[in-house]
């Protein structure tokens, strides 16, 4: 079997430790690293953890389930797939951080990998994958690292719920359905839902306005029964360069608490275009955020109005 080794390095304008502790704490990775959809911890230690990674690789979805061991001492995280998917055989590496001087390090990422049955073509593909991820992946950390504060400013989360005396499947299905949102929906003009695998879905739809104009978003989602769908949109409104957002179902007793909660990093060169030369990040955090909320209230108003005709039924 032939086992293909690579390397890709950059250097970061920030303290080792600061580098090291974005690369561990997985949870921001959807935020950080511009392939990843989602992560999910399936087991969590002190030192070692189980994580399965939804991300994009050559223009389609993957997941896979990895191993991690973390060496805060040595500033040095080892990983290994242990739920490959096609056409990767094998997939492991490690991160290593150097420091260089108190305010600049040298991140070092490592991969050895395999081809299923040792397919050229295959082999191609997993090295197409692997570099252009990899130097995306050590891009976006240097600009997060390096723009942390800046970034902080621009960065922000929100959730709206709304109580639902209904089940909780109900309104995960709901949600899970987005091939019928332009029926359920008054303001989803059209949509387009592809499986790629179970669970892992590519939602595009355009999107009534207020004032009656339409517009087009592609989202990545994850679908986990029957409680969280993650998603990560890919084409973005002029304010936005990141929108992630998790749907959440929680039962609690017979009622059930549905939220809608997004994260959002503005696009501040356009806001004088979109909002004005006198807005503000503030006017446009306002702006983002209504719009979002306004959807998303109106998408859990009518999820709630199914699930309890469901429950009535």
């Amino acid at each position: 079997m032939t086992t293909r080794e690579v390397e890709h390095e950059i250097t970061v304008l920030a303290a080792a430790a600061d580098v090291y502790r974005l690369i561990a704490e997985v949870e921001n990775w959807p935020r950080i690293f511009p392939p990843t959809i989602y992560v999910d911890h399936v087991e969590r230690g002190r030192r070692e953890e189980r994580i399965q990674i939804w991300a994009t690789a050559n223009g389609t979805a993957k997941h896979w389930v990895s191993h991690r061991t973390l060496d805060p001492g040595a500033l040095r995280i080892t990983f290994r797939q242990e739920v490959t998917s096609p056409p990767v055989a094998a997939m492991g590496g490690t991160w290593i951080i150097e420091p260089l001087s108190e305010r600049e390090s040298r991140v070092r990422l490592l991969h050895d990998y395999r081809a299923i049955d040792d397919d050229p073509e295959s082999l191609a593909w997993i090295d197409e994958a692997v570099d252009r991820n990899s130097r995306s992946e050590l891009a976006s950390l240097k600009k997060n690292v390096e723009f942390a504060q800046a970034a902080e400013e621009i960065t922000f989360s929100f959730e709206d719920t709304v109580r639902v005396d209904g089940a909780a499947k109900d309104l995960y299905d709901f949600i899970n359905e987005g091939d019928r949102w332009e029926e359920r929906l008054p303001h989803v003009a059209s949509v387009r839902l592809e499986e790629v695998s179970p669970g892992l879905q590519i939602l595009e739809m355009d999107t009534r306005a207020k004032d009656g104009s339409t517009h087009t978003t592609k989202s990545y989602r994850v679908c986990l029964p029957a409680s969280t769908i993650a998603y990560k949109q890919v084409t973005l409104p002029a304010l936005m360069t990141l929108h992630t957002g998790v749907w959440t179902f929680s039962q609690e007793g017979d009622t059930v608490a549905a939220t809608s909660q997004h994260t959002v990093v503005l696009n501040t060169d356009n806001i004088a275009r979109v909002l004005g030369d006198d807005a503000t990040v503030a006017d446009a955090k306002a702006y983002v955020q209504g719009a979002l909320s306004t959807n998303s209230r109106a998408t859990l108003g009518h999820a709630k109005d199914y699930a309890e005709q469901k429950r009535r039924v």
